[in-house]
């Protein structure tokens, strides 16, 4: 008789529970396999790759022969500080650098996820936000030349976010996070107060910044009414081989990523579009800090939050798409194998926007 018992088939609901357990852990032994090999592509790759890589490297070098006197960010110092009690050396440093930027993916997720809703699951969303960050060269970006900024990148967007849904504790949490690795981060949650307002004033303010930029007025105002910060912006990093000025090419860039989900949003179900489109929101105020200031020598990097943020966005798109086989788990977790390909190829010959 056992042995009968033993051969009957399982009931179909804990048949279901079981495959749903199986691939949560396959998903996630697969996020945690994509993670290593992340993390020891950018914390072996030499001093030369990335243009800042070789002066982290000797920040962090230095940090035991002297006192710290720097004037770089407190977070970002204890951070380097601890690690380099810890011993973990150069390589070290930039591995548990580049982890910790993971660890800010995933905290963007985990509270974009929340505030999209039920609708798929969360290691599947994840793997579906790493995969398009991994063939986004912004992420490169952030990876191996603007290490801090991109490290306080994706806090912003969460920060933002939790002003969006008037959650304050969870605003100052993140917001003094992300300034504390990176100072641009206070500029970013200046223009939060815009996020109060509707889509369409949201537009109108936005479409009045970029009019102001393209036409080269808004360096024109804040050289005339605050002369301090226009020296600042443009003394910042100045150098003979990247040009200042007004760069029309990064913003009509950046706006295409603002119009790309509304154009795809009849792909995406309808109990979704609505949180979709408020999240564009969070992306549009993100921008404004570009179209104030972004004459000066990199000013790129004022719109890398913003850049890093459209791949959770789509990954939205994407996860909540009414065409199923598009967010299928198995052809979504291909795609992420195939992005750590684009994502070595990138990083190992310094592909950046």
């Amino acid at each position: 008789m056992s042995g009968r018992a033993d051969s009957l088939p399982l009931p179909p609901r804990r048949h279901h529970a079981v495959n749903t357990a199986a691939a949560a852990v396959l998903g996630f032994l697969l996020l945690a396999a994509v993670a290593v090999f992340a993390c020891w592509l950018v914390g072996t790759r030499g001093p030369d790759v990335g243009t800042d890589t070789h002066t982290y490297a000797g920040f962090f070098e230095g940090l035991g022969r002297s006192s710290i006197e720097t004037r770089l960010e407190p977070g970002f110092t204890y951070l380097s500080y601890a690690l380099w009690k810890l011993g973990v050396g150069v390589v070290g440093y930039q591995t548990a650098l580049f982890a910790t930027m993971l660890a800010t993916v995933v905290v963007a997720t985990r509270r974009y996820h929340a505030f999209l809703g039920e609708g798929t699951g969360y290691l599947t969303f994840l793997g579906t936000a790493l995969m398009l960050l991994f063939v986004s060269p912004m992420f490169v970006n952030a990876t191996i030349n603007a290490v801090r900024q991109g490290l306080a990148a994706l806090l912003v967007f969460t920060a933002l976010l939790s002003f969006r849904e008037r959650r304050w504790w969870s605003f100052a949490t993140y917001g003094l996070l992300a300034s504390s690795l990176h100072m641009s981060s206070l500029l970013y949650l200046a223009f939060a107060p815009l996020l109060l307002f509707g889509v369409r004033m949201q537009r109108l303010v936005a479409a009045a910044a970029f009019a102001l930029y393209v036409t080269g007025l808004s360096m024109v105002l804040v050289r005339g009414f605050v002369p301090t910060l226009y020296e600042l912006v443009m003394s910042y990093t100045a150098n003979s081989y990247y040009r200042s000025g007004v760069r029309t090419d990064f913003a009509v860039f950046s706006i295409f990523w603002y119009a790309l989900p509304y154009m795809l949003m009849p792909l995406v179900r309808g109990e979704f579009r609505e949180k979709i489109r408020e999240s564009t929101g969070v992306y549009l105020v993100m921008l404004l800090p570009f179209f104030a200031i972004g004459w000066g020598f990199f000013s790129n990097r004022y719109l890398l939050p913003g850049w890093l943020a459209v791949s959770l966005i789509l990954a939205a798109v994407v996860c909540h798409s009414r065409l199923r086989m598009l967010r299928h788990p198995l052809l979504l977790r291909i795609g992420l194998l195939a992005s750590c390909a684009v994502f070595y190829f990138y990083v190992t010959h310094e592909i950046v926007i």
